[in-house]
């Protein structure tokens, strides 16, 4: 993942040079608002490759859960500086929806936002697809934020093309328009998401479900089991539930049940992390509102 992190900070190094080309050939506004969002993709794979890195070290006496959730702290950065790179977008728009004027080469500036765009196309699929097979916030964001680049790139670039073909020149600070709200909308979409990470959100449904059963298929010798918790901590999945068995059942063999169901939680996701309280039956009491599952 570092690897790759590192890559994204070339990648946008090289793609904002290609963009702040397109705007210097054309001196079209939403080009430049193309432009300066790209410096944000250059800030924010800078701010992943920390975050990444920080995740990544072993628990200590000061952090005894880890640091999973260093990659959140990246991804509220990122959101935020997308926030701050249109609200810049719709200063410019203003001044130039005052002073509209024509493009100058469109075609030739149009020609080298596209190749920057394709170049984002192609490292947004990467980086999304590898953040989610490692379960890394800070490589997913990267990668959203790079693929609303592409969508907005794409949208700036027929948008353009029309502007040229009609001779509506107010076309041009519209579309920045557009685009500035867009991001701004994505900015307060990842902030959001990263909240809520950062709120110990569960799993959702689906995937506690697949929990419930991956426990119930490997309990043979507990009788039931409450108060099931999950919560997402950066690529760690955190599980902790209570296990009632008899209170004759000795320890050791309360203990080999609770390795199996650990064993087989970690089998299907190595990043979780499983915390079992064991109850005697004739101890064991449900939290209020609680339901008690009973295992096979």
């Amino acid at each position: 993942m570092q690897t790759l992190a590192c890559w994204s900070i070339i990648v946008a190094l090289g793609v904002m040079g290609l963009k702040f080309l397109a705007w210097q050939i054309t001196g079209s506004v939403a080009l430049y608002s193309d432009a300066l969002e790209s410096i944000v993709n250059v800030i924010s794979a800078s701010a992943a490759i920390w975050a990444i890195r920080v995740s990544h070290k072993p628990a200590d006496s000061d952090h005894p859960f880890g640091h999973h959730k260093a990659e959140y702290f990246s991804a509220v950065l990122e959101g935020v500086l997308i926030v701050v790179a249109a609200l810049l977008i719709i200063a410019q728009v203003w001044e130039t929806i005052r002073s509209p004027h024509p493009m100058e080469q469109p075609w030739e500036g149009l020609a080298v936002n596209g190749a920057a765009t394709i170049i984002n196309l192609f490292w947004a699929t990467m980086l999304i697809r590898a953040g989610r097979r490692a379960k890394s916030p800070a490589l997913e964001a990267d990668g959203h934020h790079i693929m609303t680049d592409v969508i907005t790139s794409a949208g700036v670039i027929i948008g353009l093309v029309g502007a040229v073909f009609t001779g509506w020149h107010l076309l041009d600070p519209l579309l920045a328009l557009i685009v500035a709200l867009n991001i701004l909308y994505q900015g307060w979409k990842m902030i959001g998401a990263s909240l809520n990470g950062l709120m110990d959100r569960a799993v959702d449904i689906e995937e506690q479900i697949r929990i419930r059963d991956i426990i119930s298929a490997n309990s043979k010798g507990a009788l039931e089991v409450h108060d099931l918790k999950t919560r997402i901590a950066g690529r760690a999945t955190f599980i902790e539930f209570h296990m009632v068995v008899d209170a004759d059942m000795p320890v050791s063999q309360a203990h080999v049940i609770c390795d199996r169901i650990e064993e087989a939680l970690k089998t299907d996701d190595a990043s979780v992390r499983v915390t079992i309280h064991v109850e005697p039956d004739n101890e064991a009491k449900l939290p209020k509102g609680s339901v008690a599952v009973p295992f096979a």
